[in-house]
């Protein structure tokens, strides 16, 4: 789905934004012709005003103007107090005096409404969208999925490969795809999956062969053996060997042998080599679905053959 309401920091640094907010004039044009604009927030007062940076005009977020809400509920203070220092997306509602000059009357409720009411409400489940990642909770990833309006991803849609925290696979600031898993009307809330867009058991298992030495991750550690994460959705079980030199930490790095691949299980078994103890760096995410694809009904993890079936069935 073609998205205009991309997430807070997509815009500032476009050359159109940059001439909107650069004068009095650009300001002026934004406001008549009902532009959303993005700047970055300098402070919050005592009132929970934000002040925005406008390229030497002064622009003033009030609290009530700071997010869009649901009937019945009211702005938070930690929702203005948190977009300090941080891309902001407003409309220009126009412009006022007060003891220090000029300012100009902005609203973020404004331009997260527009979004809502133009883009989310014609989302439905299966759809796919980006996101960034805004911060992360044990349970999972709040990501905006446009004009600062946050979605959850649940640790467990993360990816099938399983993780402890959502930090294992993501970072704030981080750009990424996912799919609408379902949709609240009655609320408006949306909640996305991610794990979806990054291949079926069968697509990641193709990147391996039997007698293979890889890189894996430690992802945890049970009484029967080593779970190794190859890829974001796929891992597999190593032997627990009493040749090891140490027992491995989750989050390090680890040299595997592929002893074994059993498509018929969904299983690969793994020889432990060794292990780093260094935890292994985020790498960005490789999605197996194309960017020209915009929604998928149905999701198969599992191949075919496999009596367990492993799918998301989007409805």
């Amino acid at each position: 789905m073609q998205n205009k309401y991309l997430p807070e920091g997509n815009l500032i640094k476009t050359p159109e934004n940059r001439e909107y907010i650069s004068s009095e004039q650009g300001l002026e044009r934004a406001a008549a012709q009902g532009r959303i604009l993005e700047a970055v927030a300098l402070r919050c007062d005592s009132d929970m005003r934000l002040f925005v940076d406008l390229y030497g005009m002064r622009g003033i977020i009030e609290k009530s103007e700071a997010a869009y809400c649901r009937p019945g509920e009211s702005v938070k203070d930690i929702a203005v107090i948190s977009r300090v220092g941080k891309p902001v997306c407003f409309k220009v509602l126009g412009f006022d005096y007060d003891a220090h000059g000029i300012f100009a009357r902005l609203s973020r409720r404004d331009a997260q409404r527009e979004c809502a009411e133009n883009y989310l409400a014609d989302l439905i489940p299966g759809d796919i969208i980006g996101a960034t990642v805004t911060h992360l909770e044990n349970f999972g990833a709040f990501v905006d999925i446009g004009c600062g309006i946050a979605s959850l991803l649940s640790v467990d849609c993360i990816s099938v490969s399983r993780i402890s925290h959502p930090r294992d696979r993501l970072t704030p600031g981080m750009p990424i795809r996912c799919a609408v898993r379902s949709v609240d009307r009655e609320s408006g809330r949306i909640f996305v999956t991610m794990r979806e867009l990054l291949g079926t058991w069968a697509e990641n298992a193709a990147n391996f062969e039997i007698g293979h030495t890889v890189a894996g991750i430690v992802r945890s550690i049970e009484s029967y053996g080593i779970f190794i994460e190859l890829a974001p959705n796929l891992a597999g079980l190593a032997e627990l060997r009493e040749e090891n030199l140490r027992c491995p930490e989750p989050g390090e790095y680890a040299a595997v042998y592929i002893k074994n691949i059993l498509p018929e299980r969904m299983k690969i078994k793994l020889v432990l080599i060794d292990s780093h103890a260094e935890s292994a760096p985020l790498s960005p995410p490789r999605y197996f679905v194309g960017e020209n694809v915009t929604h998928i009904d149905h999701w198969l993890y599992s191949p075919p053959y496999c009596k367990k079936v492993v799918e998301t069935v989007f409805e």
